[in-house]
């Protein structure tokens, strides 16, 4: 497992606990408006020294009095094949867990929930959810991309796990027309929420 950062607490990533935040380096989209370029442009990833598994396991083991859970972010942390690995070992310390992701990989997504490794997931719609508008946004994307975040939104809705669905509204992307047909998309999902675009450094200016 690749680890960029560890935030020791927050209380704005998680609503209504404290929780530290673990960042992986790594992602399979290059989104323009991205606040994390060092984790996840490949010229930027090994400019930075990696955090230690035995360093973040350290400190939790010291503050999980005063934490309530641990937040899982990137970059995307599915793209790690040891990702349940650090869930587990989360889990063994008492603490709850949040997944922040993109969706891309419902495989698993489906195992971390059918574990019950996660207590609540967090997943970014980055647009309308079709190959045209999402290459738009994330650059990167593959055949399989929007079937696979659509499976792992059908996993969501068919599970008992509490979940969030979200959208950063970019300025040059996200006009009324998309805003509107993505009310309409999610009208069902009262855990849908708009999030602002912050325009600080980010990846469109390395690219």
């Amino acid at each position: 497992m690749r680890i960029g950062a560890l935030l020791k607490q927050s209380f704005i990533d998680w609503d209504g606990y404290i929780v530290a935040v673990i960042f992986t380096k790594g992602c399979n989209f290059c989104c323009n408006y991205c606040h994390n370029p060092s984790l996840v442009l490949s010229q930027l990833l090994n400019e930075s020294k990696d955090v230690s598994e035995e360093e973040v396991f350290d400190y939790l083991m010291k503050r999980k009095s005063w934490l309530d859970g641990v937040v899982v972010s990137g970059g995307e942390p599915t793209i790690h094949k040891d990702l349940k690995n650090l869930f587990i070992k989360i889990k063994s310390l008492g603490l709850k867990t949040k997944l922040d992701t993109n969706g891309t990989n419902p495989k698993i997504l489906q195992e971390l929930i059918q574990n019950k490794l996660i207590d609540f997931v967090a997943l970014d719609i980055k647009t309308l959810l079709n190959k045209k508008d999402y290459a738009s946004v994330a650059n990167t994307i593959s055949d399989n991309t929007i079937k696979n975040i659509k499976s792992s939104l059908n996993i969501l809705s068919r599970s008992e796990i509490k979940y969030q669905l979200r959208t950063t509204l970019i300025p040059s992307h996200h006009n009324m027309n998309i805003i509107n047909n993505l009310k309409i998309s999610f009208t069902n999902e009262e855990n849908y929420i708009f999030q602002n675009y912050r325009n600080t450094d980010n990846v469109q200016n390395y690219i």
